[in-house]
């Protein structure tokens, strides 16, 4: 056996299921944080779906869940509930009333592949057709390359199939990180797991600005999956970007003096810095409705 060969291919086979996660399940499904052409989100999507991810419809509606009650008792991982529960959520295979996949993606309810990987919101069978869909993938790596790229291949894809369920412990338990953004959650930036998770690990500042494609701030918060999406777009396969978080980060209390890692603030820098974020993003919908304003003007002068 070739063990440089052997690890070259795992490293390869991570880096695509792991940005199958991050850029095409995350960012793209769950956010719609830029637009492609179809089969460069197919080729996303289905890197995660092939490291056991399972279907698309049912990760995105637990992540739009997990934005919309994030911490609180129907967030379905927050650690708040216990670090089981967090990390074995998806076990008990039902939609509660809030999850519902009609309310929380009917965007993705009009794609006829994802329908059919849903199974009719049965999670244990849909469930079992990933698995199914993962074993007849490596049986066919098997077949063509052999036993070593079968093994790289499930590797890769059982490493990135555990680091974001890891990552969704972690950078909600506050001692475990730092905040650039005072929000009311307990999400916080670990650089372990945003080198780990391509860019995902900064995630206090993507509970910030939940719908930007870019994740890092500061100069060392390295994004990966942001990278890889600028190039896609110079190259014409990614056609939008949403790039709230460079163009608003000015505009928000950073929390640099007050917070350190590992330590919250105090109650009055935490009640500062809410009002100073409460009054940026004031500020930032007057410009829009300003812009907005001088739009229309303009328009109807051209008339």
């Amino acid at each position: 056996m070739d063990y440089t060969l052997f690890w070259c291919l795992t490293f390869v086979f991570y880096c695509w299921h792991i940005l199958g996660v991050t850029v095409g399940l995350h960012r793209l499904l769950s956010h719609r944080a830029f637009k492609c052409h179809k089969l460069v989100e197919y080729f996303f999507v289905f890197g995660a779906y092939l490291a056991y991810e399972g279907a698309p419809i049912w990760w995105a509606t637990i992540h739009r869940t997990h934005h919309r009650y994030v911490d609180t008792p129907l967030d379905p991982h927050s650690p708040r509930q216990g670090i089981a529960h967090a990390f074995f959520f998806y076990r008990d295979f039902k939609y509660p009333a809030h999850m519902s996949p009609e309310k929380q993606c009917p965007d993705l309810m009009k794609d006829p592949i994802y329908v059919w990987l849903e199974q009719g919101k049965d999670w244990k069978l849909g469930y079992a057709k990933c698995v199914a869909i993962n074993l007849l993938f490596r049986s066919i790596l098997f077949y063509c390359f052999g036993w070593e790229c079968m093994l790289a291949s499930f590797l890769g894809g059982f490493l990135a199939w555990n680091v974001p369920l890891i990552l969704n412990i972690v950078c909600h338990i506050p001692s475990l990180g730092y905040k650039n953004f005072h929000i009311k959650d307990d999400s916080v930036n670990n650089h372990l797991f945003a080198f780990l998770a391509m860019g995902d690990g900064w995630h206090n500042n993507h509970h910030a600005f939940p719908g930007s494609s870019q994740m890092g701030v500061k100069k060392h918060e390295f994004d990966m999956s942001w990278f890889v999406l600028k190039c896609l777009q110079k190259v014409g396969l990614v056609y939008y970007i949403n790039e709230s978080i460079s163009n608003k980060a000015e505009d928000l209390a950073i929390a640099q003096a007050d917070v350190t890692k590992g330590v919250s603030p105090d109650d009055e820098s935490r009640e500062a810095a809410s009002r100073a974020h409460s009054a940026a993003r004031a500020r930032v919908k007057r410009r829009k409705l300003a812009g907005s304003a001088a739009a229309s003007s303009s328009s109807k002068m051209e008339v």
